[in-house]
């Protein structure tokens, strides 16, 4: 699983809180095995053939952009990603220790897809703009080694902060967008690498121009204060809720469940269907 045995206590909180309050983003370079991360890209592909057979199971964010949302026992190696110390040292060392893990999805931006207009995955919450503290992360993993031409994810570093004031809370206006344009850092992670990222700081995908889809597992975990389960609807059977370790366990903010139900995705981003060309 991982190709590191560090203990999350190992990890410097310092450098954990200085990447997230500064940059907005930070990584763990070859915390999986690729053969791990293979098993998740098989699983993630059986996912997304049957959400697009079923009504709603993909929603657009673009031309040939998709998100889904999932149940977390479909994926073998779900605890695995939960439970890795480096994922647990960063979601401590930001949303405390009581933080809980809300969301469980994927992102398949396929070949031509197209650039997203600058955006953040939801309004900044009061604890944001007013008390200047982050509480909520967004954790990716590629499937797949990213290269230039498949669409790579750009952040603009910095910009958690930013306040958009009266107009749209999540898509700044296009004058902004030089600024961001400015800032632009293009990721291109390699299977096994982690990233985690306020989601409040202003990104996008950009165009896709490969013949290959560019998968990427998305973990949503928020501190006690934070709202985002609201938008979620994580279910666990109660078989495999036991299965977990009880340290696992109270970290997962979800729903106990006799069979799984189909997820009713409650958060659909209209601004990000369109895309934009450039």
């Amino acid at each position: 699983m991982s190709s590191t045995a560090t203990a999350p206590e190992s990890y410097d909180v310092a450098a954990i809180m200085g990447g997230i309050y500064g940059d907005g983003i930070i990584a763990c370079k070859g915390a999986f095995e690729r053969a791990w991360v293979e098993r998740l890209g098989r699983d993630i592909a059986t996912l997304f053939e049957e959400a697009q057979r079923q009504p709603g199971g993909a929603l657009a964010r673009g031309p040939n952009r998709y998100y889904v949302e999932v149940h977390p026992e479909r994926l073998s190696g779900f605890a695995d990603i939960i439970g890795h110390p480096w994922v647990v040292a960063v979601c401590r060392a930001i949303l405390g220790p009581d933080y809980k893990v809300v969301e469980a999805g994927f992102d398949v931006p396929g070949p031509g897809a197209l650039h997203q207009p600058w955006h953040r995955d939801f309004r900044s919450p009061e604890a944001t703009l007013q008390g200047r503290r982050i509480n909520s992360l967004a954790f990716n993993i590629t499937t797949v080694d990213v290269s230039e031409d498949m669409g790579p994810f750009e952040i603009a570093p910095g910009t958690q902060w930013d306040d958009l004031g009266s107009g749209d809370p999540m898509f700044p206006p296009q004058e902004l967008w030089p600024r961001y344009e400015e800032r632009a850092q293009r990721k291109l992670p390699k299977m096994g690498d982690i990233s985690a990222r306020s989601a409040l700081t202003i990104h996008r995908g950009t165009a896709n121009h490969s013949d290959r889809s560019r998968p990427v597992f998305v973990l949503g975990v928020d501190a006690p204060d934070a709202r985002n389960a609201d938008k979620h609807d994580l279910q666990l059977t109660h078989a495999y809720y036991e299965s977990l370790a009880p340290e696992l366990r109270r970290h997962i903010t979800c729903r106990v469940v006799d069979r799984l139900e189909p997820i009713v995705q409650a958060h659909t981003i209209e601004g990000l269907k369109m895309g934009i060309t450039m």
